[in-house]
């Protein structure tokens, strides 16, 4: 069996002080350049892997950093941890996905192991549940809320959009082109994104001076299948000109409704999506969509777990948003 390589047996076979390894291996800045290359060259060669709990036994920092999505089907959550990976590599930090399908039990299990492999940070899109208000659920880690909120008992900070004027302007827009009867299909109101996004809609709707319609707002477990059924409802009353979609899956399944019945988005059912797909770029002519500022968002999450902690870990949450867009397409 071949023996593990270790600091010790790389400043052996060097000739040089164990000291001076971890150092190097650290990219301290006191080493010398040429001796740094020699040790990690040496490193490579024997196999040597960082041991990230003694790491963290001797109070370093591990750079393990956690992830938590409901899915990587949608396309934002997608782009988010391709971004969030590559912020990741250029600051060494070793990224760590979990999925969590929007269950607080998974939820609860992704964060027991990262606080087994004793991650420094853990980024995540809180589930529609409670499990994760423990204290206990988070150790030592610093923890950065995305997209959505929901109450927890560490000092934390949030990345959130900030859509309302994206949306609410996209109701007006198509009340200018002459629709009096808009849909809207969002998540469900538990979600602080759901609550958020069907807010704005509602106020585009007394902006743009038309009358609130039940029948044609749909809110629940945002997936492609609730935007697909929700939009067929919709297309099967007949009496929506416009629709708006306030989710990702969401308004890929609307709009893949629309196609099957061969709707126009532009003239049978003039519609606005949430989220900026490739596709929607040339698909019809282009779709209308509300987009969202993907890497900014990414690489904000990665400036805020960086060390040092203390503005982010104060007693109050932290919050940062970002604007989406409107953009008007066909």
């Amino acid at each position: 069996m071949t023996k593990r390589a270790t600091i010790k047996s790389i400043a052996q076979d060097l000739g040089i002080s164990h000291m001076t390894v971890s150092r190097a291996l650290s990219n301290h800045p006191n080493v010398q350049k040429e001796t740094r290359e020699t040790v990690l060259k040496r490193a490579r060669e024997l196999g040597y892997v960082k041991n990230a709990a003694a790491k963290a036994m001797r109070g370093d920092i591990t750079g393990i950093v956690g992830l938590l999505l409901p899915n990587i089907v949608n396309e934002f959550y997608a782009r988010f941890a391709n971004a969030m990976a590559h912020a990741c590599d250029e600051n060494s930090y070793h990224l760590i996905i979990h999925l969590t399908n929007d269950d607080p039990e998974i939820e609860q299990q992704a964060l027991e192991r990262l606080r087994e492999v004793q991650a420094m940070a853990v980024a995540m899109v809180p589930t529609p549940g409670t499990s994760a208000s423990d204290v206990n659920s988070f150790g030592s880690m610093k923890v950065i809320q995305l997209i959505r909120q929901t109450p927890i008992k560490v000092p934390s900070a949030s990345i959130l959009i900030n859509d309302h004027d994206a949306i609410s302007n996209a109701v007006v827009e198509l009340a200018k082109k002459g629709h009096t009867h808009i849909g809207y299909i969002g998540a469900d109101t538990q979600l602080s994104t759901g609550r958020a996004r069907l807010s704005a809609f509602m106020d585009g709707i007394r902006e743009a001076g038309l009358k609130s319609e039940n029948q044609l707002i749909y809110t629940k477990s945002p997936s492609f299948k609730m935007g697909q059924e929700s939009a067929k409802d919709i297309c099967t009353q007949k009496k929506a000109t416009g629709l708006i979609c306030g989710g990702f899956e969401i308004s890929t399944g609307a709009l893949s409704t629309l196609m099957e019945n061969k709707l126009s988005p532009h003239t049978d059912v003039c519609f606005i999506g949430y989220g900026d797909p490739s596709f929607f770029e040339w698909l019809d002519g282009g779709i209308s969509t509300v987009r969202l500022p993907v890497d900014r968002l990414a690489h904000e999450t990665i400036e805020l777990i960086k060390p040092p902690w203390e503005e982010a870990t104060a007693s109050t949450t932290r919050e940062k948003k970002f604007d989406a867009d409107l953009i008007i397409r066909g």
